[in-house]
Order: structure tokens, then C-alpha cells, then sequence
């Protein structure tokens, strides 16, 4: 006998979903969050698409501060290219208010019969007799509680994959160094996401500005740190003081996000891992909401047929890879290998790819026309990766 059918470190996006669908099956599910406020710190510019979205929660206006009609994409030199919402890509649709957005997808987990703790911990995991012992921490009183499998959705620094033996290692290249400013006293359309990209703003990465609402907006920035000149905050901080010198910033938040492609399995013996813990973000766009939602999902059906078999191995878990990886783990093996050639185009280049696109109709354009012009224009730069884009 166990305590717990599952247990599932982290209650972001992806951890709340996998337990909510767990508990949805009959499963007898923990849910455990390190920190005392579901939703707090927010790591992340809060958008998503809303097709996506709704596959998994029906829209509420109190956790959507933002609906995005349009993108605008800014090359080095500022020329415009303009793309639909539904045409930009999984991050742009609705921008989320993730303080309130997380805490309701956690109490939608509750509501289906998980149990949730707060300023909960998991500071140990062993395996025994084909079950799990995990040692956690609640309100600075240790216990163990035994469980069948663990989910962990503990984010880039995950210890559930280390302590199960998954390899999580990340080189400097495959990490997105990132800062985020909450600003007001800014002007902006407040139905447009706005990315500018290139070396000049951000190398290895964009700048985005995602609206919240009528007077305020994220403002942030990513770099890879391998091949950027300075810190992520030092751009942005320059990108601001040019672009808004007036705008006032009332809220910070720092961070990394793994742009690896997703790992090459993403479970073990009785664990499987979702979202940023299995490295789910986009490559390119460095999102991660969606897929990790998506994976907390397939991690709950793998959990409740596991339990159903009496099977927690790492080869029935496999089920749960061969999952992800036909819904979207092609997409970040492809994104992955073209954000590895375009690293290597100049903003020049960008420039003249944007000059050439300017003034095209919005319905007439999207993410993979964009690749396409590209291609057209610089074969020898993406003719190794050509089956992939198309």
C-alpha cells in the first residue's frame, strides 16, 4: 500500500493539469508547491494561444488581461512585418494573468479530488520495492510519504529528474538568460504583442512587450549567454531607456528558460517529468505554457494506466514519450535546429528579409511564410534543415 497514486512536484501549469487529470481518473493524487502562493513569482511574458488554451480551460476574463488581435515583429533597424494572432504562433492569442490563471487551474485540480499543499517541498526521492519514498518538507516539519510515481513539474532546475537519474544537463547554449519588467507610463497598442529581433536588441533571443490591460505592460528580454556581450538586464535596460523613458517599472522577475528541444525521454522507473523539467519551451519563441499543460496531460492518462497495470517502469512509462513527442516533440527538434541557423544570420540580413515582407497583408502571412522567405533567399543556410521547415 501507498500513500499517494501520484505525486506531483510543482503547481505551474503543466503540475496542476497532470493532477487534475490523475484525479479525474480516480487516482489518489498529492499535489505539492514550494512556495506559499500558487502562481508567484511569474517567470514568464503570460502568453499563449487561444486555441490552445481552450482545449484545456474555458477563457475567464478574471485571469485574462490581455486579447491579442495582432503581432509586429521589428527587425534591427525597426522596419515592421505584421502577423494575424492565430498566424504568430502558440504564445500569441490571450495574455494571462498567470497570478490568478495558475491558482485556478490548481484549484481545478483540487476540485477534481487531488489533495494541494503549499510551502510544501520535495527535498529527497528513493526508490523501494518498486515504489517511491519521497521525503518532503511542509511548514519546516519533514516527512515521507510513499507513492506509486512522481510527476515533476519542478521547472529548469528540477530535482525530481536529477534525484531519478534523467538527464537534465543543460549546456550554455541551450539556456535562455532572462529579465521582465511590469512597466506603465508607456505607450502601446493594447491588442498587440510586439517583438523586436536581432543582435542589436538581444543576441541569441527578441525583446517582447505583451500588453496587460489598457496601461501596463511586460517588457522583457531574452539572451543566450554564450554568445551575448553583456547581461540580459543591460540590454533591456538600454532598450528601455531609448524606447520608454518615461515608462515606470513596478515589478521585476528574472530567470532561465531551457531552449534545448526537449529531452530525449522524459521518464524513469516510477517518474515522469513535464514542462520546463523535460525542457518543453520553444527553442525559438522560449514559451512554454502550452506544451507544458499539454505533457501534465499525457502524464496524467500515462499515470492512470500505469496504476491501472500495476506497472511503474521506465518501459511502460514510455507510453507517456511517444506521447509528447507525436504532438509537439517534432515541432521543438525542428525549431531547435532552426534557431541554431538563424544565430548565425547578421542583422543585416534580418533587415533586408523584413524590408522584403513589409506591407504584406496580415491574412496573407504567418510563422512558416516568414521561414520561407528566409529560405528562399539564403538556401546554403538552411538547406541541411529544408525537411524540416517544409
Amino acid at each position: 500500500m501507498t500513500d499517494y497514486d501520484v505525486v506531483v512536484v510543482g503547481a505551474g501549469p503543466g503540475g496542476s493539469i497532470a493532477a487534475k487529470t490523475a484525479a479525474e481518473k480516480g487516482l489518489d493524487v498529492l499535489l505539492i508547491e514550494k512556495r506559499q502562493e500558487i502562481g508567484v513569482p511569474v517567470r514568464c511574458a503570460e502568453g499563449v494561444s487561444k486555441e490552445d488554451l481552450e482545449k484545456f480551460v474555458k477563457p475567464d476574463k478574471r485571469w485574462i488581461a490581455a486579447e491579442i488581435e495582432k503581432a509586429w515583429i521589428f527587425s534591427p533597424d525597426e522596419t515592421k512585418i505584421e502577423l494575424s494572432a492565430e498566424k504568430a504562433g502558440n504564445e500569441v492569442g490571450y495574455v494571462l494573468e498567470r497570478k490568478i490563471f495558475d491558482r485556478h487551474l490548481a484549484r481545478l485540480a483540487s476540485k477534481a479530488g487531488a489533495e494541494v499543499r503549499v510551502k510544501t517541498s520535495a527535498v529527497g526521492l528513493k526508490r523501494e520495492n518498486g515504489i517511491v519514498r519521497l521525503k518532503i518538507r511542509s511548514l519546516g516539519r519533514e516527512e515521507e510519504v510513499t507513492t506509486k510515481i512522481v510527476i515533476g513539474a519542478d521547472g529548469i532546475e528540477s530535482k525530481v529528474g536529477k534525484w531519478s537519474g534523467i538527464d537534465t544537463t543543460l549546456k550554455l547554449s541551450e539556456i535562455e538568460s532572462c529579465v521582465q519588467y511590469l512597466m506603465t507610463n508607456i505607450e502601446f497598442e493594447s491588442d498587440v504583442t510586439y517583438f523586436w529581433v536581432g543582435k542589436k536588441f538581444a543576441p541569441g533571443g527578441y525583446i517582447w512587450l505583451f500588453p496587460k490591460g489598457e496601461d501596463a505592460a511586460n517588457v522583457g528580454i531574452g539572451v543566450m549567454p554564450s554568445i551575448a556581450e553583456k547581461k540580459a538586464k543591460e540590454y533591456l535596460d538600454e532598450f528601455v531607456r531609448k524606447k520608454f523613458p518615461e515608462g515606470e517599472i513596478v515589478e521585476v522577475v528574472v530567470g532561465g528558460v531551457p531552449i534545448n528541444g526537449g529531452l530525449k525521454s522524459a521518464v524513469a522507473d516510477n517518474v515522469m517529468l513535464v514542462g520546463d523539467a523535460a525542457r518543453f519551451a520553444d527553442p525559438i519563441t522560449g514559451g512554454g505554457i502550452i506544451n507544458a499543460m499539454k505533457s501534465g496531460y499525457y502524464a496524467g492518462i500515462t499515470a492512470y494506466e500505469a496504476v491501472v497495470e500495476e506497472d511503474y517502469s521506465a518501459k511502460f512509462l514510455k507510453k507517456y514519450d511517444e506521447r509528447w513527442k507525436n504532438d509537439f516533440g517534432k515541432k521543438l527538434e525542428r525549431n531547435k535546429k532552426i534557431q541554431e541557423k538563424l544565430l548565425k544570420m547578421d542583422d543585416e540580413t534580418f533587415n533586408k528579409i523584413a524590408k522584403s515582407l513589409e506591407g504584406m497583408k496580415i491574412e496573407e502571412f504567418s510563422v512558416k511564410r516568414l521561414v520561407l522567405e528566409v529560405f528562399k533567399k539564403y538556401p546554403k543556410l538552411f538547406w541541411d534543415v529544408k525537411d524540416l521547415i517544409f
